[in-house]
């Protein structure tokens, strides 16, 4: 692999999700990153080609290469650590349902796991040239801002296949460091007209990557959390989706909140900012 391959790509990456200067300040510690956009001016029939390919195709050699490149870097600069990825089923449907942080949020959950993990990505990443990209490593669209039902059924397809599908509880990502203080209710959607497993994780750290043009690069840690499995609903309503959504996003708040209590420990004691890895149980 040439030297610097793993940074290109993640300078690359970082561009696509936005993680540069302007929009507004967070705090003095946070790079800049853009506002949230949650229109998409093309019209639905634009995505049906990546949604028939999701649907058709599963991932090809693209996903390795990026999953060996953005690993390499994920292990040496950002030393990321798991926590029980055991926990996530080795066949067989299944939905992870991470927080969002930061755009190397997906590498992180998958880089850990056997398994290819299709993901929701917003619309506005399928922009050439980097739309190929991500449609032949597993990625399909969703309209953020609008009812998509044709990325909900891209998942269940997967999910029907037995597949991985990731989804991110609060739909974008953080502007503050700290977790959202509701989830979307589209994961709870999801979990209900599957009746796929949900396996929540928390994933801690990862706001600090945005800090990569400082030369700063934070330990990272990626827990994955027991199995929670709701009971199969044909047409929940809104209501239903938001309580289901609100018990996994729960899960996930109470690791993410043990797991920085732990570094925030080890740090007041003169470890330095190195993550060590930790028991589930800790």
């Amino acid at each position: 692999m040439p030297p610097g391959t793993a940074a290109a790509l993640a300078q690359a990456l970082s561009w696509a999700y936005g993680d540069c200067g302007g929009g507004s300040a967070i705090n003095d510690e946070l790079t800049r990153i853009r506002k949230q956009v949650y229109g998409d001016p093309r019209p639905k029939e634009y995505f049906d080609r990546f949604h028939d390919y999701a649907r058709t195709h599963d991932p090809n050699w693209v996903y390795e290469l990026v999953r060996l490149v953005t690993s390499l870097y994920a292990y040496t600069l950002l030393r990321a650590r798991a926590i029980a990825p055991q926990n996530v089923p080795e066949q067989g449907a299944v939905i992870l349902a991470p927080n969002h942080f930061s755009f190397m949020d997906h590498f992180l959950l998958g880089c850990h796991l056997r398994r290819k993990v299709r993901f929701m990505g917003k619309s506005q990443l399928f922009r050439r040239p980097l739309d190929a990209l991500f449609a032949r490593g597993g990625v399909f669209p969703v309209r953020r801002g609008a009812r998509d039902d044709d990325a909900f059924e891209t998942a269940e397809l997967i999910l029907g296949r037995g597949g991985v599908v990731g989804m991110y509880c609060e739909g974008g990502r953080s502007r503050t460091g700290e977790l959202a203080r509701r989830p979307k209710a589209g994961i709870g959607r999801l979990a209900l007209e599957s009746g796929a497993p949900v396996v929540p994780v928390a994933i801690v750290g990862s706001h600090r990557i945005r800090n990569w043009k400082r030369l700063r690069f934070p330990a990272v840690s990626v827990e994955y959390g027991e199995p929670m499995t709701f009971p199969r609903e044909l047409d929940p309503g809104r209501l239903r989706q938001q309580e289901v959504a609100e018990t996994i996003f729960a899960a996930i708040r109470e690791m993410h909140d043990r797991r920085k209590k732990a570094q925030r420990d080890r740090g007041s004691k003169g470890h330095g900012l190195r993550e060590e890895p930790l028991h589930a149980d800790d």
